[in-house]
């Protein structure tokens, strides 16, 4: 087979950007998503199942709630390290990705960054062991980008609140321990809600798995219904109100989702690259046409100013300074980039690339769902609009 003559995964020398102990982190994470994970992905794909009992082993490496503290038996690491992680779990499969980024930016940050003492004690470290795992509770039904508008309903009660809604479209939901629930407290607007934790066997707490999924089939999604649910006092986020609870949540998430998708953009190229290379047609290589090179190579391209994007975002996590906005392009642009490259390393591949084996179309198909959850490709855009123009388009 042909060799290429520069480095196609690192053609900028990026990793020279990390330091040791980041690079160290990537590459047990990666090192392990190849040895124990990918041998297993085909078969939870076609079953629509996630691989629990892999659970221990993800613990151990250190990827749930990475930049948390030891005391809660996290890693404390770099934001950009938390980035890498993501990036090597994409790589495999964004279900894994989508799994760790809940844990890890959906339950507990918002336990770590809002909740009481007793609550980080009681939960940061049975979520940081994977012996518990979270869910996140906002998207409903009708009401996905204007969360602002949910219609669960928190009322106070006597030592605590009764909870009644339903949530939609949840990572996880099915397997949770606890759920991080928004609700507006009373009847009132935006300005009410609050976070709740609301345990496994609750009375009038209940799930419901989707099923047939297209996209995202090695990664639990569920409804959760909330029926006359009692919540403690102590079982509310105390330090949060408003919109900026979950918002901030959702950009933990969406700064995960801008590595992850380079990932898997990583993966589907050099999947690519390599079936390019040893598949013949007319006695040659067909990487050796001009049209494949010309997609190959703005693969490539694509795939350096999306990792220097998330290294960049990454340095500004870091410093405390990165905003909203650059959070939005960075997701928005990163996992347009990775679908496009998932399709065009699909049409290199011919019929190949639809096979389960090859796991190209796998990645698109997931990527389909990353396009629009954590905020769909088009807010993200008017988030950017909004940023550029002082007008927000998505207000009536």
């Amino acid at each position: 087979m042909p060799q290429p003559k520069t480095d196609p995964h690192d053609i900028y020398r990026i990793m020279e950007l990390f330091s040791d102990e980041e690079r160290l982190i990537h590459d047990s994470v990666l090192d392990w998503v190849k040895e124990r994970f990918l041998p297993l992905i085909e078969e939870h794909y076609e079953a629509g199942t996630f691989p629990l009992e892999l659970l221990p082993e993800l613990a151990e490496l250190g990827v749930f709630g990475p930049t948390l503290p030891e005391k809660y038996g996290c890693a404390e690491a770099s934001y950009t390290a938390y980035g890498l992680i993501n990036q090597a779990l994409e790589y495999g499969d964004s279900g894994l990705r989508s799994f760790v980024s809940v844990q890890s930016g959906l339950v507990m940050y918002p336990i770590y960054a809002f909740g009481s003492e007793a609550q980080k004690d009681r939960w940061l470290p049975q979520l940081a062991s994977g012996k518990a795992i979270g869910c996140f509770g906002l998207t409903e039904p009708n009401h996905g980008s204007n969360p602002g508008g949910m219609e669960t309903i928190a009322t106070p009660v006597e030592g605590g609140y009764r909870l009644n809604g339903a949530k939609a479209w949840i990572t996880n939901g099915c397997l949770a321990d606890v759920a991080v629930i928004w609700a507006k407290v009373g009847d009132g607007d935006s300005k009410s809600i609050r976070g709740f934790l609301v345990e496994k066997g609750t009375a009038g707490f209940s799930t419901a798995e989707y099923k047939k999924k297209l996209s995202l089939r090695a990664s639990v999604t569920s409804e959760l219904f909330l029926k006359d649910v009692f919540v403690p006092e102590e079982n509310m986020l105390p330090n949060v109100q408003g919109l900026k609870g979950p918002l901030s949540c959702l950009n933990q998430a969406r700064y995960g989702i801008a590595w992850g998708a380079m990932g898997s953009a990583m993966f589907t190229f050099e999947t690519a690259l390599r079936y390019g290379l040893e598949r013949e047609q007319f006695g040659r290589p067909i990487a050796g046409f001009q049209l494949q090179q010309l997609k190959l190579s703005e693969m490539a391209t694509d795939i350096v100013k999306g990792r220097l994007v998330a290294w960049r975002l990454g340095q500004l996590r870091n410093a405390g300074e990165a905003t909203p906005v650059q959070v939005s392009l960075a997701k928005r642009d990163n996992v347009n980039t990775a679908l496009r490259i998932a399709r065009t390393a699909r049409t290199i591949m011919g019929g190949m690339g639809i096979m389960l084996e090859s796991h190209v179309m796998r990645h698109a198909n997931n990527l389909e769902s990353v396009y629009t959850y954590e905020g769909t490709h088009d807010i993200h855009h008017l988030i950017l609009g909004e940023a550029l123009t002082g007008l927000a388009a998505y207000e009536g």
